[in-house]
């Protein structure tokens, strides 16, 4: 398997990074190489956190402590202290790439002066670096999964293999340091394929790159996509895109609708930080001919659908949603394995006769009221149909009479929204006990940047409303 730098020297003198000098990152990786491996002569698996905002030296770190077989921690810069507190406790790292806020340590070359004891992390003996990209921000835990570069190569053979490529042409605007940014990189990087990478604000405000969208890919999550499709100038670029990936939260309805009216190569996907993004994909023709679900297994994965007992189910009945895959990650930072056999994750669904996956919700989010299992997926569709609504989440809230009472909160789409309306409309396309029962209106949601509510922060809102009698 070729190494990092060996890409690199392929592409050294191909203008292959769109908006920025690729000769300038071929420079840089290789100085930060250098220096990486000076520091590993004294440390045989250094810990390097790379919290770099700058495109250009994110990739050239990445590039350079991959090929240095370094423990990389991939990190938000923008992190606050309550973050960054969890990251160096739990890393320690030898050395920090990037510019974190200087109230939260002295000085972006060092790390500071833990207040935990060492966590204890023996790779085992593996031709690779190890590189941790966080997850769980959402819910004020971070978390990093352990990959390789083995792990990763696997995702994009499977995506290439997938969408039939030899190249892999992508317009990047999410972060590089979360698994669906990163992901982009690798794709184009490991196949000799061009990377455009443009932050999403600019391109909310109409700037874009001279190329050819016809033959590229660009991922989005579902906010993003809304923001573009409310600029018909945007939506017309978009709609000229190969394929337009979407996914990081549920889409709705109404999106995806809209996303078709304007004819685009939308292709909602399915999968995780610890599968190294997607495993199951919608074409975008299957899309655009009306199929809405997660779309078909990538080559490189297998998913089966199972009760709690572990017994498989057949098609079209729901249950456990069960992964095996060669993009697995190896657990999460300091334990793991020397490779998972599958993950067992908290999604509900079904795969019906044609192997195309339908998620139904997540096991953490459903709600039992009333002894009904209800999962609020189906229900924030139904009330976004309406088109009174900006935003909506429906969660649960203890109930002494229906052990937990269905509550929605939303953002009205004007001071005029009538919550009786939305409920007349919803008593025609929902029974009865799936109608929420309190609805409390707000100015925004809390979402991370890829679009995931933080369930926990409106548990806390409604509670507090609740109680006041608002």
């Amino acid at each position: 398997m070729k190494q990092p730098l060996a890409y690199l020297n392929c592409q050294n003198y191909d203008d292959w990074l769109i908006g920025y000098n690729s000769c300038e990152l071929h420079q840089l990786a290789t100085q930060f190489y250098k220096e990486t491996i000076h520091l590993s002569a004294s440390n045989t698996s250094p810990k390097i956190i790379l919290a770099e905002n700058k495109p250009i030296k994110f990739l050239a770190s990445f590039i350079a402590s991959c090929a240095a077989n370094c423990q990389i921690f991939l990190c938000n810069p923008d992190w606050g202290e309550q973050e960054w507190n969890q990251v160096f406790n739990l890393v320690q790292p030898d050395i920090i790439w990037g510019e974190i806020n200087s109230k939260f340590q002295s000085s972006p070359s060092s790390s500071p002066t833990p207040s935990s004891p060492p966590s204890h992390f023996t790779p085992p003996t593996l031709h690779s670096p190890f590189i941790m990209i966080p997850t769980g921000g959402s819910s004020g835990q971070i978390k990093f999964a352990i990959h390789t570069w083995e792990t990763l190569i696997a995702s994009v053979q499977g995506f290439k293999e997938y969408f039939q490529l030899v190249q892999v042409n992508s317009f990047c605007v999410l972060p590089l340091y979360h698994v669906s940014g990163l992901m982009q990189f690798m794709r184009s990087f490991t196949t000799g394929g061009k990377l455009a990478v443009l932050p999403f604000k600019s391109l909310e405000q109409g700037q874009t790159y001279q190329i050819e969208p016809t033959d590229f890919f660009i991922s989005l999550v579902p906010t993003q996509l809304q923001r573009l499709l409310e600029n018909a100038e945007l939506a017309t670029w978009l709609s000229k895109f190969k394929t337009v990936l979407l996914g990081g939260a549920p889409a709705w309805s109404e999106l995806l609708e809209k996303a078709k009216y304007y004819n685009i190569r939308l292709a909602p996907t399915y999968g995780m930080t610890e599968t190294a993004s997607q495993i199951a994909t919608l074409k975008p023709d299957d899309f655009l001919n009306g199929k809405i679900n997660s779309g078909q297994i990538l080559p490189h994965a297998q998913v089966k659908i199972c009760v709690q007992e572990g017994q498989t189910l057949p098609a079209n009945q729901i249950g456990n949603i069960t992964i095996q895959a060669q993009s697995l990650s190896l657990g999460y930072y300091p334990h793991i394995s020397e490779k998972q056999d599958c993950l067992q994750v908290d999604d509900i669904g079904f795969l019906d006769e044609k192997g195309y996956l339908n998620i139904v919700g997540r096991n953490s989010d459903k709600i039992i009221t009333g002894g009904e299992n209800i999962y609020p997926i189906e229900i924030e569709s139904v009330i976004r149909a309406t088109q009174m609504v900006v935003d909506v989440c429906v969660i649960g809230i203890p109930d002494k009479q229906w052990g937990q009472a269905l509550t929605a909160i939303y953002i009205p789409k004007d001071e005029n929204t009538s919550v009786d309306e939305i409920k007349t409309i919803l008593s025609h396309q929902l029974s009865r006990f799936k109608i929420p029962k309190h609805w409390i209106s707000v100015n925004n949601l809390p979402r991370n940047a890829q679009g995931k509510v933080n369930r926990q922060a409106l548990q806390q809102i409604a509670a507090l409303r609740l109680e006041s009698g608002e």
